[in-house]
């Protein structure tokens, strides 16, 4: 059973419907003009309690933003809104936060194009950007990891193209093109640019399909020429998941294919806490999609308070600084890290015993 509030919550959000959630009271001084909107997606799983966590903490610090709230879901597709009038939403806002979506299990007939797929699709959410840093207070076997890593996901092995070519015989399409491999290139050294950043590693496996992450792999090397400032290496996708869990120190920003990001983000992940520290984007050339940076539903734990929200509070510390609210953003980052820092209140994945609304009350606690 999901808790009272977020429960009645969710009720809100009928059938194919919108509703909008304002975090301030109507008679607060805060001028409406000054107000954002941002598209809000619950998702699946925990994601509806971490979501009122974000929203708790928004409110505690009095942040102008309203949120313009869909409950879209693949696997409980009667309350879900429209994908169209979602779209529409994040294309008129321009930012979205997203909690994770769930995919149903592959024995179940459907679409071979998952909700998530369409989403990226239709907005073109071309890279997918993972900070994975560690974090004072989260105990991890390595220190001061600080990796970047940059997925393509429209398309490579996400194509959504297979085939049963005669009985228990499928093939399965992986589509690479020079087109979005050297735009996903060009992403990775601007961010690198304008981040300070010294190093980009093309993450491929062009030693055994040399036609498709060949095509990859040269698209970063034509691209790394023009950014002669910026250190260049490739190295092969097996060697990376080593290489990431002996000495993830060696890596600053890395560009990977869409199947490459997915795994290499889970593993980067797990080095600094696990899926409920790190937090992710996903951008077009006109929109932001905020989501946790490992993408897991954690659907056995619902309703149960156990959950970690702190991925879901670093995108919505990610996502005020992206629409020019620094203040909001430090605020929110600095109470983060000083509950973890202190380490009295920790949720379970992180070794304690504390609950969902315990931490969120701490952060709560924390903000000046």
């Amino acid at each position: 059973m999901l808790p009272t509030k977020i429960f009645r919550a969710l009720l809100k959000a009928t059938p194919r419907s919108v509703y909008t959630t304002r975090l301030l009271s109507e008679d607060s001084a805060a001028p409406t003009r000054n107000r954002a909107t941002c598209t809000l997606i619950p998702g699946d799983g925990v994601g509806p309690e971490l979501v009122y966590a974000l929203q708790e903490v928004f409110k505690a610090a009095d942040v102008p933003v309203d949120f313009e709230s869909y409950f879209l879901s693949e696997v409980n597709p009667v309350l879900s809104a429209k994908l169209e009038d979602v779209t529409a939403s994040i294309t008129k806002n321009k930012v979205c936060i997203k909690g994770i979506l769930a995919t149903p299990d592959y024995s179940v007939a459907g679409e071979l194009q998952t909700l998530n797929m369409k989403l990226r699709n239709e907005l073109d959410l071309y890279a997918n950007v993972v900070h994975v840093r560690s974090l004072a207070g989260v105990k991890s076997r390595h220190k001061d990891i600080d990796t970047v890593i940059i997925r393509e996901q429209t398309e490579g092995e996400y194509s959504a193209l297979e085939h049963e070519s005669v009985h228990g015989v499928v093939e399965c399409l992986k589509i690479i093109t020079r087109e979005k491999s050297k735009r996903i290139a060009k992403f990775a050294f601007d961010y690198a640019v304008k981040n300070n950043r010294k190093k980009v590693t093309a993450v491929h496996k062009a030693n055994i399909m040399k036609l498709g992450d060949g095509l990859f792999l040269r698209s970063c090397e034509e691209m790394a020429v023009l950014y002669p400032r910026i250190q260049f290496e490739k190295m092969i996708v097996d060697n990376t998941t080593m290489q990431l869990v002996s000495n993830p120190n060696q890596f600053d920003v890395m560009v990977t294919p869409n199947l490459y990001g997915n795994i290499v983000d889970n593993i980067a992940s797990g080095l600094v806490g696990g899926a409920g520290v790190v937090a992710g984007a996903s951008y077009s050339a006109d929109a932001v999609v905020f989501e946790p940076g490992a993408r897991h539903t954690f659907a056995e734990a619902v309703g149960k308070n156990v959950a970690n929200p702190t991925a879901m509070l670093l995108c919505g510390a990610k996502l005020l600084r992206h629409i020019n609210l620094p203040t909001y953003s430090d605020q929110i980052t600095t109470a983060i890290n000083k509950v973890l820092l202190d380490g009295r209140i920790k949720t379970k994945d992180l070794g304690g015993q504390s609950t969902t609304q315990d931490y969120t009350r701490a952060v709560i606690a924390n903000i000046q």
